[in-house]
């Protein structure tokens, strides 16, 4: 017996089991889940913060631990069990299969999205109450946020496509593996891959953004720049995620994922 799934039996979890299920959810629990994701991805973006402004001998070095360690965010989501929108773009799948209505996954996203952005706040509240944030890690976290809203629609846009490409296979790696160690050398990679390569990821910047925001003693951050990125960046992710990965793996495994 193989110690892994393959292809066809991921896309077929995904279908039947995953993607059902997460439209069965009981909107409290999925409200809690969504809470927890996006507390999830902000350990990860905060830590991501603070190891990019300690490692100032190589920029390169930096930039790879920045998006190695950005990766417990995802394995906090997956293994852990929370409900992530942009690993939630996967349940495309069972609405093409005819398992579920696109009704009830766009609900779903929508309240999953929500509730990623109160996750995503609750840590920011607490980083900036903690006064973890100063010094050279405040200044890096408030580079980071002015980077992003200085970024134009298109390469925001195109950006996101690549992150949640990334991600979406990242949580198809996840479920390929049969035991934890598996599924944490299946996230950590395409997330590194993802954060080092400087793509957008719309619940990461939740947190990216904001704690910038109000780190920022210029006040050049603002909530019309936080929309100014989250439009294109949510849009991109949509497109990257419900299109590159599911849409595309649901047409070359439906017949395998129907039987």
């Amino acid at each position: 017996m193989a110690n892994f799934n393959a292809p066809a039996s991921i896309a077929e979890t995904v279908i039947s089991k995953v993607g059902v299920s997460k439209c069965k959810l009981n909107t409290w629990n999925v409200i809690l889940l969504g809470i927890l994701a996006g507390a999830f991805i902000a350990f990860g973006a905060e830590l991501a913060t603070r190891m990019g402004a300690m490692i100032t001998f190589d920029k390169g070095i930096s930039t790879l631990v920045f998006g190695s360690v950005f990766s417990v965010g995802l394995m906090l989501v997956v293994i852990a069990g929370a409900e992530l929108f942009t690993g939630n773009n996967l349940m495309v799948m069972s609405v093409l299969a005819g398992k579920a209505k696109v009704g009830q996954m766009l609900g779903k996203w929508a309240i999953v999205f929500i509730a990623n952005f109160i996750g995503s706040m609750l840590l920011v509240w607490f980083m900036y109450a903690s006064g973890l944030v100063s010094g050279a890690v405040a200044d890096k976290a408030v580079a980071i946020a002015q980077a992003k809203v200085g970024l134009d629609f298109m390469p925001a846009f195109f950006r996101a496509i690549m992150c949640n490409w990334l991600v979406c296979l990242a949580v198809w790696l996840a479920i390929a593996s049969h035991d934890i160690t598996g599924k944490i050398f299946g996230i950590f990679f395409p997330i590194m891959a993802f954060v080092a390569s400087g793509f957008e990821h719309s619940v990461a910047n939740m947190y990216f953004i904001p704690i910038g925001m109000f780190l920022d003693p210029a006040h050049s951050i603002t909530w019309g720049g936080f929309f100014h990125n989250m439009i294109p960046v949510t849009i991109g992710n949509i497109v990257g995620g419900a299109g590159f990965v599911g849409t595309i793996y649901w047409f070359v495994f439906r017949k395998c994922a129907s039987k």
